[in-house]
């Protein structure tokens, strides 16, 4: 059945979750509408400021400071912008670099919004930490009241699922260690998903370090519309602690780019969207592919804008996407 098949059955199958974000953002032939000027201007100096910010805690390892917004000269008889004098109200991307991750978190989901690594055959040959000596944590770097916490997890039947596996960080304990933050976790389902399809992929990522010198991957969650009998568009998700705290995604993606050893080389790009949900191991990766665009529309997040055409290359046309599925010991990955 082709994928085009499976998006039109909303519900049908693993590979659901990609064909239908694709059919709903491309199937009524239209793009999303457009901005005005104004907001098309705030949104662009709010993306400038976001890059400055990252750059700057990727540098000096401290909270991202908050863009303050545009302002100007006010020709009217109101003042909407003196609002600000109390508070800017956000949103927030609070925003941590760590040893071998960096992450932005969102504080309505109590989710990362997207969590980047950086693997080389280097980093993955070094196997100075051990898990067992690491701890799930809370991050204190986040305010109290949007803080995800242990206790949210407790009993919720999800894994606190990495974003950032910790198979990724052996070169140091200090990175595995960083691993376990809650700001790198999503609630996942663990058994047939997490502890098995989702970590032969993980390995899937490791492997193409066999081929490529520099593997950087960006992970996250999403929270993906359902077509209901009604034939309308909606989107739910579970949202468990008490009280109920940290949403549960529907699907999770990830942004693939295996490099070259020349700064200049062609990119090899990849995403794919998985739903959050038990997956037969013999269903094929690319059940999974979608193009960096959907994952952008689904996400409300831009990748790649830096990176000119004419380098990218499809991952999935250089190498074989296939998983090679292997009985890890998962018995107490994330476990509650």
């Amino acid at each position: 059945m082709s994928k085009a098949t499976f998006g039109l059955i909303a519900a049908a199958g693993a590979a659901t979750g990609a064909a239908a974000t694709a059919l709903f953002y491309n199937s009524r032939g239209q793009s999303a509408p457009a901005a005005s000027p104004a907001v098309t201007s705030a949104v662009a100096a709010g993306a400038a400021a976001g890059v400055a910010a990252a750059a700057t805690v990727a540098a000096n390892n401290r909270p991202a400071p908050t863009p303050a917004p545009q302002q100007r000269r006010n020709e009217g008889p109101v003042s909407p912008a003196g609002f600000f004098q109390y508070g800017f109200p956000g949103p927030v991307n609070d925003v941590a670099s760590r040893t071998g991750l960096v992450s932005g978190y969102d504080r309505r989901t109590r989710n990362p919004a997207w969590v980047v690594e950086h693997i080389t055959p280097e980093s993955l040959a070094m196997k100075e930490g051990d898990r067992k000596n690491s701890q799930f944590v809370e991050d204190e770097s986040i305010p109290e009241m949007f803080r995800a916490k242990l206790k949210d997890y407790f009993r919720s039947g999800y894994d606190r699922g990495h974003q950032v596996p910790a198979a990724d960080c052996k070169f140091s304990q200090q990175a595995m260690d960083d691993t376990f933050f809650l700001t790198n976790m999503c609630p996942q389902v663990g058994q047939g998903f997490n502890r098995d399809y989702w970590s032969h992929f993980e390995d899937f990522c490791r492997r193409l370090t066999h081929k490529y010198p520099s593997v950087r991957i960006v992970t996250g969650p999403l929270y993906l519309p359902k077509q209901h009998p009604d034939g309308k568009w909606r989107v739910s998700y579970e949202v468990i602690g008490d009280p109920p705290n940290i949403a549960v995604p529907t699907h999770f993606y990830k942004v693939i780019l295996a490099e070259g050893k020349d700064a200049n080389a062609p990119v090899a790009v990849g995403a794919f969207i998985l739903p959050n949900a038990v997956i037969n191991n013999k269903t094929p990766l690319t059940e999974f592919q979608v193009t960096v665009d959907i994952v952008e529309r689904a996400s409300g997040l831009e990748f790649l804008k830096l990176l000119p055409a004419n380098r990218k290359k499809e991952l999935c046309k250089e190498i074989e996407c296939s998983l090679i599925v292997r009985e890890f010991n998962n018995a107490k990955k994330g476990k509650n």
